[in-house]
């Protein structure tokens, strides 16, 4: 099998189906010179990423820029894969908003009180799925 049958690209319609079988990605913010990444537990909202954040740095940094990526992945002893969002941020504001994220299945992992929802919308989504296998002879003999 070559390198090129063990990776292949994933159609968005894909992505999304993958990411829907999850529930903890990570985000990655931008401010200035500064990169952060947060693991956050998540809900596929149509073709949209909602978390729920507490009062802090990631609701800050998004407030200062709302460009984020969301990755997820996820591997077997035989496969992985792995998708990425690229995207903005904003935080729901409207009673309306709320009451529809309340409905989703989105509660904190650990016990803390996390009143602002954010939805990461999507400029573009793109993953990869791999055949994972024992790495090749690096010091055989080579073909020519």
């Amino acid at each position: 099998m070559t390198q090129d049958e063990d990776v292949a690209a994933l159609e968005a319609q894909e992505c999304w189906r993958r990411l829907a079988g999850q529930e903890l990605g990570r985000l990655v913010t931008h401010v200035g010179e500064v990169f952060d990444i947060f693991p956050v537990n998540y809900v596929v909202d149509g073709e949209t990423v909602l978390f729920r954040t507490a009062e802090g740095s990631k609701l800050f940094e998004l407030t200062a820029n709302s460009e984020v990526l969301f990755e997820v992945d996820h591997h077997t002893p035989q496969d992985a894969w792995s998708v990425v969002v690229r995207g903005h941020a904003e935080r729901l504001e409207t009673s309306e908003e709320v009451a529809r994220a309340d409905a989703l299945p989105l509660t904190p992992w650990i016990p803390t009180l996390k009143y602002n929802y954010v939805r990461v919308v999507p400029s573009s989504v793109s993953g990869r799925a791999f055949h994972r296998g024992p790495e090749p002879d690096r010091y055989g003999v080579q073909e020519y």
